[in-house]
């Protein structure tokens, strides 16, 4: 049985990784037409919150996906403080500007979602604060990759940078179990099935979600790839200067 640990090594993740995304691309965009078509146009309106209801096919896939992608960034980052494996960081190196991209739709969408529904934009509400300050963790874990030179000290201090946005990461999925209060309302995908919505948006929206799970895999699959090149590249160009 291979251990999971060669897979830290760039030659088998590149080739392992040019098999998966294709497939990870193409189920994705298999599962985001499918939910999304059938949510957005075989749905009907909901009584009270009308079409604007449908938002949730981009809004939930989109926020479950910011905070999914931040615990990924953190298992990744421990991996490479406990282990060295460069692959390791470089994912979560990949993986930052996908999240950042997702808050921001969740952010957006939840603008939109909110306006009709609480008369304002915006609110103080825990998660939404939550939530914001997460996507300023991304963009800090972003700007100090390109801050720090050397690509070690580089990947040491963002390891640490992820360990504290975790907090905020844990808080936007939890903020509604540890205050009582705020505008937004409760978990709209539950383990506990009496807690979920109406099956006739329940279904496409976790196709959605699959799909959402995938294209964060498939762009972090090449986003990491990406990555290996670019720092072999600069191994290179290196070696050519001091030859």
């Amino acid at each position: 049985m291979s251990s999971l640990w060669e897979y830290a090594n760039p030659r088998k993740f590149m080739a392992t990784s040019a098999f998966l995304l294709p497939w990870t691309a193409g189920i994705a965009a298999v599962c985001l037409v499918t939910g999304l078509v059938w949510g957005f146009f075989f749905t009907p309106d909901d009584f009270r919150q009308g079409s604007t209801v449908k938002i949730i096919y981009v809004h939930v896939p989109a926020a479950i996906m910011a905070i999914n992608a931040w615990f990924m960034m953190l298992v990744t980052s421990i991996i490479w403080v406990i282990r060295r494996h460069h692959v390791s960081v470089l994912a979560a190196k990949a993986a930052a500007p996908v999240g950042m991209v997702f808050t921001l739709i969740a952010l957006a969408t939840g603008a939109l979602w909110g306006q009709p529904m609480w008369g304002t934009w915006w609110e103080w509400d825990p998660r939404l604060t939550s939530f914001l300050i997460l996507f300023l963790f991304y963009l800090g874990y972003m700007a100090l990759w390109e801050a720090i030179e050397n690509p070690d000290s580089a990947a040491d201090l963002t390891s640490v940078l992820c360990l504290v946005g975790s907090v905020f990461a844990v808080i936007s999925r939890y903020a509604l179990l540890f205050w009582n209060q705020g505008l937004h309302q409760g978990a709209t995908l539950s383990l506990d099935r009496e807690q979920n919505i109406s099956n006739v948006y329940w279904y496409p929206l976790v196709i959605t979600l699959a799909g959402f799970g995938f294209l964060f895999i498939a762009l972090v699959l090449y986003r990491t790839r990406t990555e290996i090149r670019a720092r072999r590249l600069k191994a290179l160009i290196a070696q050519e200067r001091m030859a």
